[in-house]
């Protein structure tokens, strides 16, 4: 689903029989085994049957994409039931993202499980060219979801209709959609919609930019502020700042994932692209595996990484934040530039143009996507706003479950020491964290130092150089390459011949390494010498922090029975000569 259910925001009082919904509707949702609705479901799907538009604000994974699904679904079946023959797209709904666009027709399609047929959904966001997608709409499927520009795009080309038998129109993510510029667009399909369709207005936050969007033609919404489960969900976040330089940056990281400070499933943030794969190249060093999740990736690609990541095939994803790509490829004299939080921004205003492969303008990662069981946010480079800290650590403590967030800090009399490594935002990370800081204490919450015994990590330091130095600006743009070329076979493969061959999925992986030029062995084992005494925590200096345990922590059984078996003499080589009892002929 593209909204986990959080527990702690169930409404026990309600249940979804409560609703008088379809037969069909009714058995899809339980065996999806929901019994309860969540708080903004509860609120929100009988106010949407009664024919009434909503404006909700509630934080990611409270449910808000079923809240609204299901009265469009049941709205559409009563329909069919009544005129069989009536053909039509009576719902549109619009999302900011590709991976957004491809969960809510996941979620469709679970609740159309017994209802397929009469309540059909195409999903017009997918990469495909619009004259592939011009038949699927001709066939004038009941749900059509998509970005504001592929719908606008379609409706311009007389391919999408909406007048007269639209009924639903839904704009989800709001806030986001307003943020990654899709003002214009939607403006027009919100024209193109015909006058008395019920709107549902979906977002995590009520800008004053949202708030505008009600006078594009909502009737007298009623508006729902959902924010008691906030301050519990909060509480489960711990929030942490590691101050140090660019090269100190590397150290760390290597001696987190190496050492297994952090347990479970873990998102690396960084402002650029070239500087994920540099991360990537970096870890491989030290056999640490990762797989990068950026904009100029496949979108089949980046649905998948996603996918095998919340199966818990990979660990470690490195992802740039779309919201910084902007900032950073201003050019260097923008840096005095303020950026600012969003109801005062002041964007570089000089572009620069960068080469390698288009990006995609409709990717998100820090929101719109559906991770889960993160148990640690590593910003490894601090966002320049402080709305983007707060999308990229809402990628963890969800439905529920404990995580924590870390960031790397650069004060300024640190920045720009290290050439190779220096990050161009970085020169206004302190301000930045000082916004974050005040924004955080409005919350009721707190971001704490986070301090690391850097007398046992600098043991490390001369294997860090030494790894660091054979990530080379070359070598970063050669992996690029092949990583894209890569995963655009992988792309047509995923599209093609894995439909027809499922099984071949558990041979694709998006985690293998690029081998940089120059690659080292000797740099995937840590030496005994090297290990702290007390082993990996022992570079920590507050032993219970930071640790955020989501499965089997414990020692490997098999191991440990070896272990024990040593120390008893068992399972050792007899020594031929000793333990001979051979006899000689008479």
């Amino acid at each position: 689903m593209s909204d986990s259910p959080d527990p702690s925001l169930v409404d026990q009082d309600v249940t979804f029989t409560s609703f008088n919904l379809d037969p069909r509707l009714q058995r899809a949702i339980a065996r999806l085994d929901y019994s309860n609705p969540t708080l903004v479901q509860a609120k929100a799907i009988p106010l949407a049957l009664e024919g009434k538009d909503i404006l909700a604000r509630a934080k990611t994974g409270s449910g808000k994409t079923v809240a609204y699904l299901i009265p469009i679904i049941q709205g559409v079946l009563a329909r069919k039931t009544a005129n069989p023959t009536e053909k039509g797209t009576q719902a549109l709904i619009l999302v900011p993202t590709r991976e957004l666009a491809e969960q809510v027709t996941k979620s469709i399609e679970q609740l159309t499980l017994y209802s397929a047929k009469v309540c059909r959904c195409v999903n017009v966001a997918t990469p495909l060219s619009e004259a592939v997608q011009k038949p699927l709409l001709a066939s004038l499927p009941e749900i059509v979801v998509s970005t504001p520009s592929r719908a606008l795009a379609h409706i311009n080309s007389g391919s999408l209709s909406l007048r007269p038998s639209l009924t639903y129109l839904v704009i989800d993510e709001a806030d986001l959609l307003m943020e990654y510029g899709h003002e214009e667009d939607l403006k027009a399909v919100v024209k193109g919609c015909p006058k008395g369709v019920q709107t549902f207005l979906m977002s995590a936050t009520l800008t004053k930019e949202v708030e505008s969007i009600k006078n594009w033609g909502m009737r007298k919404p009623a508006i729902l502020r959902l924010e008691e489960g906030d301050a519990d969900s909060e509480s489960q976040l711990l929030q942490y700042q590691v101050k140090c330089g660019e090269e100190e940056k590397f150290l760390l990281v290597y001696v987190i994932f190496k050492l297994r400070l952090v347990k479970g499933k873990t998102i690396v943030f960084v402002n650029d692209i070239d500087r994920g794969y540099r991360v990537k190249l970096f870890l491989e060093q030290f056999g640490i595996r990762s797989c990068v999740l950026n904009a100029e990736l496949p979108v089949n690609s980046r649905l998948h990484i996603v996918e095998e990541f919340n199966k818990d095939v990979y660990d470690i994803i490195i992802a740039t934040d779309e919201a910084d790509l902007n900032v950073h490829a201003g050019d260097s004299s923008d840096d005095e530039a303020a950026v600012k939080h969003e109801d005062n921004s002041e964007r570089p205003s000089k572009k620069r143009k960068r080469s390698g492969a288009k990006q995609d303008k409709e990717y998100g990662v820090s929101r719109g996507v559906d991770f889960q069981n993160v148990s640690c946010v590593l910003n490894f480079d601090l966002p320049t706003t402080v709305s983007s800290y707060i999308h990229r650590i809402g990628r963890t403590a969800r439905a529920g479950k404990s995580g924590m967030a870390l960031s790397f800090v650069v004060p300024l009399d640190q920045y720009g020491k290290h050439k190779a490594t220096t990050c161009l935002t970085a020169k206004r990370d302190e301000k930045v964290l000082t916004r974050i800081e005040k924004e955080q204490e409005k919350r009721g919450t707190s971001i704490k130092p986070y301090a690391f015994d850097m007398s046992q990590v600098d043991a490390f330091r001369y294997r860090m150089e030494d790894a660091l130095r054979a990530v080379t600006r070359a070598a970063i743009h050669t992996a690029r390459a092949k990583e894209l070329r890569q995963e655009i076979l992988t792309s047509e493969k995923l599209k093609r011949h894995f439909e027809e061959n499922p099984q071949d999925l558990q041979h694709l992986r998006h985690d293998l390494e690029l081998h940089p030029n120059r690659v080292q062995p000797h740099l995937k084992h840590v030496p005994e010498y090297l290990m702290p005494k007390a082993g990996g925590e022992g570079v920590m200096e507050k032993r219970n922090v930071g640790f955020v345990g989501f499965g089997k922590v414990g020692e490997n059984r098999i191991r440990k029975n070896r272990a024990i078996n040593r120390a008893k003499g068992k399972g050792k080589k007899a020594d031929p000569l000793k333990t001979f009892k051979g006899k000689g002929k008479r």
